[in-house]
C-alpha cells in the first residue's frame, strides 16, 4: 500500500497539534506534513502562507493527497488550489458566512470536482449530523433538532471561536423555524436547559454556529436552533447583559477579543442535541473530558481516515454524509475521553 501524504495546514495551532497526535497514534502509515507561515525544523514542515498561492508549489512538490485545512482562509485559496489539482480537502474551521460562501463555491465548481471536498465546520468536527442520523435516520420525520452547548471558559481552547464572537457579536444571524429564516442576535433570548453529567439547571443563549445552515438547508429540518451556556453564570448573564444593553456595540474589537479571549488548561466540552419527531423526542447528550480541542481533532480524523479509505467515491461532502452514522457513534463512544448518552 502506498503511503498517503496528509498535510496539516495550521498544523502549529492548538487543534491542528491535536490532530496530528491523534493521526499519528493511529495511522502510523500515513506520512504528515504541518505547514505553516514560519518554516519548521523538519523536512515535513512546509511554509504555506493561505494569502500567498506561490507558496502552494511545495503541496504539489511533495506529493500531498490530502489537505486538512484547520487555519482561516477568507479567500478559498486553497480549496480552490484542491480542486484544480485534484486534492483531497477537508476544512473544519469556517463559521456560518464563510462556510455557505465556500459550499456554494465548490457546488458552482461541481463538474470540476474529482476529488473528495468534505466541509467539516459543523459543531466539534460536524459529528451532530451523524449522531442525529443515529437516533433517527429518516430525517422526513424530524420537525425540530435543538442543541445546547456547555463552553468552559477553563477550556484549553483556540483563538478562532474567539475571534468569530468578537468579530460577530453585533450582527444577526440565522435560525430557522418552521422554515421561516429568523433573525437573531448572540447571547439574546435565553432559556433554561438542565445539561447532563452533573453540570444541571442553566441559562443557555443563542449561539451561531453553522449546524443551523447544514440541519435546515442541507438536511432539510424544519426548526433548528442552537444555545449556549458558559461554565460560570456569572460570565453567562455578563454575556446576555452586554448585548440585551448594546455594549458589545460600543466596545472595540479589541476588546471585545479580550472579552471573548480567555482560554484556561483544559476542561470538559459537552453539547446536547434534542430531536423532536411527530412520535417522539430523543437526546443525544457528549461530554468530551478533554475539550473542545480533543473531540474536534478527534471527529476530525475520523473524517480524514473515512476519507482515504477506498470506499469513498469523489464529490462534495459535509462530513456526516460521508459516514454510516453507526461508525461515527461506535467510534465515538469506544474512544477513552468521551461520554455518549441516548435517552
Amino acid at each position: 500500500m502506498m503511503r498517503k501524504n496528509i498535510l496539516v495546514i495550521g498544523g502549529t495551532g492548538l487543534v491542528g497539534k491535536v490532530i496530528l497526535r491523534i493521526l499519528k497514534a493511529r495511522n502510523p502509515d500515513y506520512n504528515l506534513f504541518i505547514g505553516s507561515r514560519q518554516l519548521g525544523n523538519t523536512a515535513n514542515d512546509l511554509v504555506i502562507d493561505v494569502n500567498n498561492s506561490k507558496t502552494f508549489d511545495s503541496i504539489t512538490h511533495n506529493k500531498i493527497d490530502l489537505i486538512v485545512m484547520c487555519t482561516k482562509d477568507s479567500n478559498n485559496a486553497v480549496l480552490q488550489f484542491a480542486i484544480q489539482n485534484k486534492l483531497d480537502y477537508i476544512d473544519i474551521t469556517k463559521p456560518t458566512p464563510d462556510l455557505t460562501v465556500a459550499y456554494n463555491l465548490a457546488i458552482t465548481n461541481k463538474q470540476n470536482v474529482n476529488s473528495r471536498i468534505v466541509f467539516s465546520s459543523g459543531w466539534m468536527g460536524g459529528i451532530v449530523g451523524s449522531l442525529i442520523d443515529f437516533v433517527e435516520p429518516d430525517k422526513r420525520k424530524i420537525q425540530e433538532t435543538n442543541l445546547y452547548i456547555y463552553y468552559s471558559v477553563k477550556d484549553l481552547a483556540g483563538k478562532s471561536s474567539a475571534n468569530f464572537l468578537a468579530e460577530n457579536v453585533c450582527k444577526p444571524f440565522i435560525v430557522y423555524k418552521n422554515n421561516k429564516p429568523l433573525e437573531a442576535k448572540h447571547f439574546l433570548d435565553s432559556e433554561k436547559f438542565n445539561f447532563e453529567f452533573g453540570i444541571g439547571k442553566r441559562q443557555a443563549y443563542n449561539l451561531d454556529v453553522p449546524d443551523l445552515f447544514i440541519l435546515n438547508q442541507v438536511e432539510k429540518i424544519p426548526t433548528v436552533s442552537v444555545k449556549m451556556t458558559y461554565n460560570s453564570k456569572f460570565v453567562t448573564s455578563l454575556m446576555g447583559y452586554f448585548q440585551s444593553l448594546k455594549i458589545f456595540n460600543i466596545m472595540s474589537l479589541k476588546e471585545r477579543q479580550l472579552m471573548f479571549g480567555s482560554s484556561g488548561n483544559g476542561d470538559q466540552t459537552v453539547f446536547e442535541v434534542i430531536i423532536k419527531t411527530q412520535a417522539k423526542t430523543k437526546k443525544i447528550s457528549l461530554q468530551s473530558s478533554k475539550g473542545q480541542a480533543e473531540l474536534t481533532a478527534f471527529s476530525t480524523v475520523l473524517h480524514v481516515e473515512k476519507m482515504l479509505s477506498e470506499t469513498l467515491s469523489g464529490g462534495i461532502y459535509f462530513s456526516h454524509q460521508m459516514h454510516s452514522s453507526k461508525e461515527v457513534y461506535e467510534a465515538l463512544n469506544s474512544y477513552n475521553t468521551i461520554n455518549l448518552k441516548i435517552s
